[in-house]
């Protein structure tokens, strides 16, 4: 069995246990030794961060060719179209090259989500709305890319899911424990050019 643990991430807290410039980190709120962050979640962003003290299970969590879906909330600028989530949809073209396709709605500004500190910019002028938008793939700021490529930038963005974790019943800066059962790893299979090869000497030697 492996442990895992859901962490809650507040609003400008870096994924890292140390940092030079005094910025809070994930010591501030963790006293757990010899575990570390499954992949990362942006200073500026909240929500859901895996860490494990397994590093088998750290690989497959971080390591995007295991397509797990991430589902984020982000308040973006401005009334969102159809047309932009027909986009997000479709996937976008960012600077490295086309992003998968996305699950994307627009939803409900979410009851149950606490403050920021400092709260987002209001103005009076500029309505915002809210977007669920899920992922298979993990690039770096990736949705707040994403929308800004459909023209509606993110102003705040939560993570809420990986895989079937969820922050359910967390609050900022809260953690809860799990255990996760990983398979053994298959062997490897040799290949025949790696199968050993019969000794010609030695096959020779016992002709004679």
């Amino acid at each position: 069995m492996s442990r895992v643990l859901l962490f809650n991430k507040p609003y400008r807290v870096l994924t890292q246990f140390t940092d030079k410039e005094g910025r809070a980190t994930l010591a501030d709120y963790i006293k757990i030794p010899s575990i570390y962050a499954a992949g990362r979640l942006d200073y500026d962003s909240e929500g859901l961060l895996l860490l494990t003290d397994d590093g088998r299970l750290q690989h497959q969590l971080a390591n995007p060719a295991f397509k797990m879906p991430k589902t984020y909330l982000a308040q973006v600028d401005g009334e969102i179209s159809e047309e932009a989530l027909e986009r997000l949809r479709k996937g976008v073209v960012l600077k490295d090259g086309p992003t998968r396709p996305a699950n994307a709605k627009q939803i409900p500004a979410p009851d149950w989500l606490w403050p920021r500190n400092p709260p987002v910019r209001f103005r009076k002028n500029q309505p915002t709305s809210w977007i669920e938008l899920t992922l298979t793939e993990g690039r770096n700021r990736q949705v707040r890319r994403m929308t800004a490529e459909v023209g509606f930038p993110t102003l705040r963005l939560i993570r809420w899911s990986i895989g079937n974790w969820t922050l359910a019943q967390l609050a900022p800066g809260e953690y809860r424990e799990e255990q996760v059962h990983l398979p053994a790893p298959k062997p490897k299979a040799r290949s025949p050019q790696n199968k050993r090869r019969p000794n010609r000497k030695l096959n020779r030697a016992n002709a004679r």
